[in-house]
């Protein structure tokens, strides 16, 4: 069986959740943090966290701020 990954769809706090959740459980572990490139749309500042890709017992999982607009 091929893995997945769960993404999960936050307004603008995607980082703050996944760090959050990697302290609830242990041998979880925060990996790659993506920024808004300079041209993003949707209003998000350049730097700003696009995605935050996580592991919790060896699930892994994206955090997107995709924002309201959808």
């Amino acid at each position: 069986m091929n893995p997945f990954v769960t993404c999960l769809w936050f307004d603008d706090d995607a980082e703050d959740a996944a760090r959050f959740y990697v302290s609830l459980f242990p041998d979880s572990k925060l990996g790659r943090i993506t920024p808004y490139p300079a041209d993003a749309p949707g209003g998000k500042q350049a730097g700003q966290t696009m995605t935050v890709e996580f592991e919790i017992n060896s699930q892994k999982f994206m955090g997107l701020n995709g924002g309201t607009e959808f």
